[in-house]
């Protein structure tokens, strides 16, 4: 049996003037500071990505239904692969953009907040 080190360890010192100290035995971290303005700022660059991944999904939904219906030269395979790649690029797409949409139009429980940034 390995032996144990006798280390007595102490907490160090706490300054009442510092100001990341919140005064209930724990450090203020600011990731978590609440500030209006962050609920007001408009992720664009995740709305454009919304946008794309929304109208790329109907493209690839509309072509694996030419493609499975017969309007469109291919096989049944290569529809479904498209069916696949279409209902996972539209999901995304769509939920972010009709949140995008319900912020933008201020209905209760929607904020760019929820949104996330990239």
């Amino acid at each position: 049996m390995a032996s144990r080190r006798q280390v007595h360890y102490s907490p160090l010192p706490v300054d009442e003037d510092d100001d990341d100290y919140d005064g209930i035995g724990g450090r203020h971290d600011p990731r978590f500071e609440y500030s209006p303005g962050a609920f007001d700022k408009i992720p664009w660059k995740s709305i454009a990505l919304a946008l794309f991944l929304l109208f790329l999904g109907s493209l690839l939904l509309f072509l694996s239904f030419f493609i499975l219906t017969g309007h469109m030269g291919g096989e049944k395979s290569q529809g479904y692969g498209l069916l696949a790649l279409g209902i996972l690029a539209f999901l995304p797409g769509f939920y972010e953009t009709r949140m995008a949409y319900y912020s933008w139009r201020g209905a209760k429980g929607y904020r760019f907040a929820s949104i996330p940034s990239y």
